[in-house]
């Protein structure tokens, strides 16, 4: 006899797998204008390329021969696919089942999923949509006790912080350990209006005395900005999309470096409107989004973290073809000031770029971290000096190329002074402890209050001291490397990502995400 009525009994298993949480619970969920999580798999995935494991996890009920009769599949569907022809692990809530809050397996299927991708050495794409973590109070009744708190997961995701590119997507209500899914990842992502991510959810919240709406809780709007997440868009699609793109800067591990891609743009590429692109009055801002577009390779770009930390703008990209990470001062916000999340968006970038081997381009306007008493209070110190030991316990090749400002501790941590670094700067750049504008009222005070015409006296000193601000005297003391024509840059970061390649070390000491 052959084992035929086995057989048909798992494709038995798997069509009941399939139904998710039945008929109703699936059209209410599409009706909220969200796919299902295998509809979500396919959708992120290569086309026909995921291969699910523990596809027949599940709670089963038996009559009392043994015979099968209800059958409540897991509500984590987890398993290898490919993501731009490369190998990735791939996990998605099934929020159809329970809301897709943790159930008797899903524990044991989440750790799997993250040894996995540790010792295969695969990025970890998490479809995040539910709790995941300890459940309903419903389980007390169902358990007949409670359970200390536990993460048993956490060694593994922490582990793989340092190890592979781990992204997640917030797709519904996120709670919970689910929450901190989603936080706990090199890129995360949250869709405008269906996604929500918080510690409770409004029931546990109105207990406090807080009556709030999910959206008013935890939108996108709230995390995109505090920098719990670092992006939101506008449909599960476009979700879909950013994981394809981001992943294709990165390595699959720590133990590989990032590939080279597309070097059709011309190297030698030269844009004359970058001879303006500085404004001369230094009171005048300018868009810094265009001049980082216009020296990566074209369309190369992809902005992470844009509603947060907004004094500066960070990213991945390519030249000529290599990938880079690009940090750049926007003065439209603080004047180009660093605050806290400033500081915290740079440090953790910084981290990004040396956990995965990737060169930094760092375009430098800083006006020094912000003064004033609500600066103070807020601890910008703090911050600023772990954003210093960030560059200075990175080891990746860095060039940095001074835009216009360079003033006190906040630009001193521009790159690494003790070791070898590209160093650049273009006829806009002035730099120093601190700004002229705050620091001759302290250095000449007494020369200032003495003179019959102080203001007049203060523009004499002003007009003095700056002719002796130029870039080219620094050059001349070889303060910097080279004082360059900005139609040139491009030309100088091709040259630098060619020589940075040899540079970067595969399984190189590596941080993962700074606590």
């Amino acid at each position: 006899m052959s084992w035929q009525p086995e057989v048909d009994e798992i494709a038995y298993r798997h069509g009941l797998a399939a139904q998710l949480g039945g008929e109703e619970k699936v059209a209410r969920h599409k009706a909220a204008g969200k796919l299902t999580v295998r509809e979500r798999i396919d959708a992120c995935t290569d086309k026909d390329s995921f291969v699910e494991v523990g596809s027949l996890t599940g709670s089963g009920q038996y009559d009392s021969m043994g015979r099968l009769v209800e059958f409540t599949p897991s509500n984590l569907v987890m398993g290898r696919a490919r993501i731009g022809g490369r190998p990735v692990v791939v996990v998605g809530d099934d929020f159809t089942v329970r809301g897709g809050a943790n159930d008797g397996a899903v524990g044991e299927k989440l750790i799997f999923a993250e040894k996995m991708a540790h010792d295969l050495r695969l990025p970890m794409v998490r479809l995040v949509d539910g709790t995941g973590g300890g459940g309903s109070v419903r389980n007390i009744e169902t358990k007949g006790y409670t359970s200390v708190p536990t993460m048993k997961v956490w060694s593994q995701v922490v582990e793989n912080l340092s190890t592979v590119p781990v992204v997640s997507l917030a797709l519904g209500s996120v709670a919970g350990m689910g929450a901190a899914r989603v936080a706990s990842s090199h890129y995360s992502v949250m869709v405008k209006g269906t996604s929500q991510l918080f510690n409770a959810g409004p029931p546990v919240v109105a207990r406090i005395g807080q009556i709030v709406d999910k959206n008013e809780l935890g939108g996108s709007q709230v995390h995109t900005r505090n920098g719990v997440v670092d992006d939101e868009v506008a449909t599960e699609e476009e979700a879909f999309e950013r994981v394809r793109r981001f992943l294709s800067y990165l390595p699959s591990s720590v133990h590989e470096l990032p590939a080279r891609g597309d070097t059709s743009d011309d190297s030698k590429r030269r844009d004359e409107w970058l001879l303006a692109a500085i404004p001369r009055d230094s009171r005048k801002v300018y868009k810094i989004r265009p001049i980082v577009e216009c020296l990566v390779d074209r369309d190369s770009f992809l902005e992470i973290g844009r509603q947060w930390g907004r004094a500066i703008v960070t990213g991945l990209a390519r030249i000529n073809g290599w990938p880079v990470a690009v940090v750049a001062s926007d003065p439209y916000f603080y004047g180009g000031g660093w605050d806290g999340p400033s500081a915290e968006k740079f440090t953790r970038f910084v981290d990004l770029a040396q956990t995965f081997h990737l060169p930094v381009v760092n375009l430098v306007d800083i006006a020094g971290f912000q003064i004033g008493v609500e600066a103070e209070k807020a601890g910008i110190m703090r911050y600023g000096v772990r954003a210093l030991a960030a560059v200075y316990q990175a080891t990746v090749p860095w060039c940095s190329i001074i835009i216009r400002r360079a003033y006190g501790v906040a630009a001193a941590g521009h790159q690494h002074m003790g070791r070898f670094n590209f160093r650049y700067a273009w006829p806009s750049a002035n730099w120093g402890s601190l700004p002229i504008e705050g620091g001759l009222e302290v250095a000449y005070k007494a020369e200032i209050e003495g003179a019959d015409n102080p203001e007049q006296k203060r523009n004499e000193i002003e007009q003095r001291v700056r002719s002796l601000t130029s870039p080219f005297r620094t050059a001349e003391a070889f303060g910097i490397d080279e004082v360059i024509d900005p139609r040139h840059t491009r030309a100088l970061l091709c040259e630098f990502a060619e020589l940075a390649t040899p540079l970067r070390e595969a399984g190189a000491p590596r941080f993962g995400l700074r606590p």
